[in-house]
């Protein structure tokens, strides 16, 4: 590999980081020209922002009419505790983990709410548990796509139709990008700022009918913090999911959600977002069947993520070093892309095997990452030369 000439054209946008991702092709600073800033978001025209922002989603994402979409506090991490910290309890749990935020939803249900009947259904980076282990008598709670590890599942023929626990599921990396099996969720959470590249800050929730039963009819033992509750006096707060929000939201964060979800009306809807994702993987899959440098850390295709790609470092001489010096030398390949201008913020997740993630959802461009591969390959050749 000593022997690669250097790239001379970079990609016109260079920014792959895995969140917040890059923003939707063609945006500018004009696009949020028609934010209502300074005004309050209960005023008519912060509702009316809002209340679109709800409606279009929902309309791009082709929710089934009878589910409710809200816009929460604190991103996808806002609401996913919301789910937990609202819902859980009144039945033993099923926590299915292979990456660093699944495990994490678990040490918070397990040290943080102190539940006792948690199972714990895990696999390794790069893999995925086996999901007919789940017992869908219980509540399970699941990522749909492991952002820091490429793997999602498969599709949801996994999950019961009949199931008696609730399904709950962090989506933030896969909704846009990957076909939802909705019949089959009771809870979703997504933030913005993952594949149509919004600000941060905001997350979704998403709830099925059953989700609102169990909320209707099950108080958890605990106290709630204001910013997690969705009832009163044992009814949902209908409002959360109309543009009331629970806090003050961000009605530039909220311009920008809007301009997103018109960008994706334009271009198709949700197929066309599936489609570019899923043509963005297809640039990468194409390189590494004929790089001798890299390889997929999902080896599984079934299982592969279309949108947080991540890549091992599979080069002999990087393979026979210890883990703390593969770590180094991937990290000086992602500093160097940053040097070069032509790839920002590619490194793998901290807790993930060291290697590369490579963001490759609905706002990234296939050009842009044809553009990419020839610098990695000449990146790692320049690395590979200072342990020769």
């Amino acid at each position: 590999m000593t022997n690669i000439v250097k790239p001379t054209a970079k990609p016109n946008n260079p920014n792959f980081s895995s969140g917040p991702c890059s923003k939707r092709p063609g945006f500018t600073l004009e696009a949020l020209k028609d934010a209502p800033l300074g005004r309050s978001h209960r005023a008519k025209i912060g509702k009316d922002k809002l209340s679109e922002t709800i409606t279009r989603t929902k309309d791009v994402l082709g929710l089934p009419a009878d589910y409710r979409l809200g816009i929460v506090p604190a991103s996808d991490t806002g609401a996913v505790e919301m789910a937990l910290w609202s819902l859980l309890g009144a039945r033993g749990i099923d926590m299915v983990q292979w990456e660093s935020f699944g495990k994490g939803w678990v040490n918070d249900v397990k040290t943080q709410l102190k539940l006792e009947d948690v199972r714990e259904i895990k696999a390794d980076y790069g893999q995925i548990p086996d999901l007919s282990q789940v017992d869908f008598s219980r509540d399970v709670v699941f990522t749909w796509n492991g952002t820091t590890s490429g793997v999602c599942v498969p599709n949801g023929d996994w999950i019961a139709a009949d199931r008696e626990g609730l399904t709950i599921c962090d989506a933030t990396s896969a909704v846009f990008a990957m076909d939802i099996a909705w019949d089959k969720i009771d809870v979703l959470t997504y933030s913005w700022q993952k594949v149509m590249g919004g600000e941060g800050a905001h997350g979704v929730l998403v709830l099925s009918p059953r989700a609102v039963e169990r909320l209707e009819s099950y108080t958890p033992p605990w106290p709630l913090p204001k910013i997690f509750r969705m009832t009163k006096s044992g009814k949902l707060i209908e409002g959360i999911f109309t543009g009331e929000t629970i806090n003050t939201p961000s009605m530039l964060c909220v311009e920008d959600a809007l301009d997103g979800l018109r960008w994706a009306e334009e271009i198709g809807g949700l197929s066309a977002l599936k489609a570019r994702s899923q043509a963005n993987l297809a640039v990468l899959e194409n390189w590494i069947a004929k790089t001798d440098g890299f390889e997929f850390l999902a080896a599984d295709k079934a299982i592969r993520s279309n949108t947080s790609v991540c890549l091992l470092i599979s080069a002999d001489w990087f393979k026979a070093l210890d883990e703390d010096e593969k770590t180094r030398a991937s990290k000086k390949l992602v500093a160097l892309m940053e040097a070069e201008g032509a790839a920002f913020d590619i490194g793998s997740y901290r807790d993930a095997p060291a290697g590369l993630r490579i963001w490759c959802g609905a706002t990234v461009e296939a050009d842009d990452l044809k553009l990419l591969t020839p610098w990695l390959d000449w990146g790692l050749s320049q690395i590979a030369a200072e342990y020769a």
